[in-house]
């Protein structure tokens, strides 16, 4: 299989697998142990998870705390929860927010913020933000990849006592997050860490509710046992991302030279200049998406969101871009990074190609 999917999920990287496999030890070995418990292996499984916390922090704002989730989802259903109780002046959020943010905008008659063809919200309209509310917006977004300007949002949102949420799942590693949110959702396995274990960051001084209630895990914030390979793991590919940050980059900026070169027949969805280049969202007008994937069985590409692929609706940050329904089923995304070789890549981007070409040929 020809693996370009990356913004579903990434390969686990092999460091990461190292770091989880001692706390994952049967009988003959300690590393099993609750990081609750008070003896000696209780409280190096502890110490472990504290380590891998300041591995994450190390990746975001000075002045906050790391609360570790089973998800981003988790994350942001807890940062909009429980941060409405604490700005309870209503909701605004970018129309193209992973739906893990946006059900609970939409739920909640939130102000959904526009974005323009190129997938990017305007500056920020001091009348579309809310007083003393949450507002919401991604760093990048995880179906075309625009980069939005969060700095900004976040200091408009302060001068009118709001919070500002910032998902930051496809964007922490990769790039440096701004200064200026509230809170910040991240994920593991978008970074080569494991699934099931992301974290949320809470800016010193924030006072959120707790968010599970029971045997005070996480400095009392999210009760429930810690699972400390998933933490380890997630330390280790975060401390990975930043040991590989040039290397990684540069890669990535080679892949985006090649992909866009092959596909010069199709067009990029979205702003090709405040974008992360792992993630290439094209069309092809004539082209069905749907059958090309079901054609092309040897590579894993999407259609959009993996969250929502199943649903057979048509991708929302497409439509809140302006495109009409014929050309959002026209559009695929590509995802690709560190170990995406430029000859898988190739001959993964030829055999999306022909596919293509017995479509229209087909067609006519």
């Amino acid at each position: 299989m020809y693996y370009l999917d990356y913004q579903s999920t990434t390969p686990l990287a092999p460091e990461a697998l190292e770091a989880m496999l001692p706390w994952l030890a049967g009988p003959d070995g300690e590393g099993f142990a609750n990081p609750a418990s008070q003896y000696r292996a209780g409280r190096a499984a502890a110490a472990a998870v504290e380590v891998a916390r300041d591995q994450v922090a190390a990746l975001l704002p000075p002045g906050g705390r790391v609360y570790f989730t089973s998800g981003a989802t988790e994350a942001l259903n807890w940062a909009l929860v429980c941060g409405a109780q604490l700005a309870p002046g209503g909701l605004a959020g970018s129309a193209i927010e992973h739906h893990a943010a946006l059900q609970r905008l939409e739920d909640e008659g939130a102000r959904l913020i526009p974005v323009g063809a190129d997938g990017l919200v305007p500056p920020p309209d001091p009348a579309m933000l809310p007083e003393n509310g949450l507002v919401a917006l991604m760093l990048v977004n995880n179906e075309v990849g625009t980069i939005q300007p969060v700095a900004d949002y976040a200091a408009a949102a302060h001068a009118k006592g709001s919070l500002l949420i910032c998902d930051a799942v496809q964007a922490y590693g990769r790039m440096a997050i701004p200064e200026g949110p509230d809170l910040i959702a991240i994920s593991a396995h978008k970074l080569h860490g494991p699934k099931g274990i992301g974290a949320l960051w809470v800016r010193d001084g924030l006072r959120l509710a707790p968010w599970m209630l029971g045997g005070g895990q996480e400095q009392n914030m999210r009760s429930g046992t810690v699972s400390p390979a998933l933490v380890a793991g997630f330390g280790a590919a975060a401390r990975l991302m930043a040991d590989r940050k040039e290397a990684d980059a540069a890669h990535v900026a080679r892949l985006w030279e090649v992909a866009t070169g092959m596909l010069a027949g199709w067009t990029i969805n979205g702003s090709t200049e405040h974008r992360y280049r792992g993630n290439l969202n094209v069309r092809r007008e004539g082209v069905n998406a749907i059958r090309l994937l079901s054609d092309l069985r040897e590579v894993a590409f999407s259609l959009g969101s993996a969250c929502g692929s199943g649903s057979g609706k048509t991708s929302h940050v497409l439509r809140a871009m302006g495109l009409d329904e014929r050309a959002t089923h026209a559009s695929i995304r590509l995802g690709f990074g560190r170990y995406t070789s430029e000859e898988e890549l190739r001959t993964a981007l030829g055999l999306i190609n022909d596919a293509a070409e017995r479509q229209l040929r087909f067609a006519a």
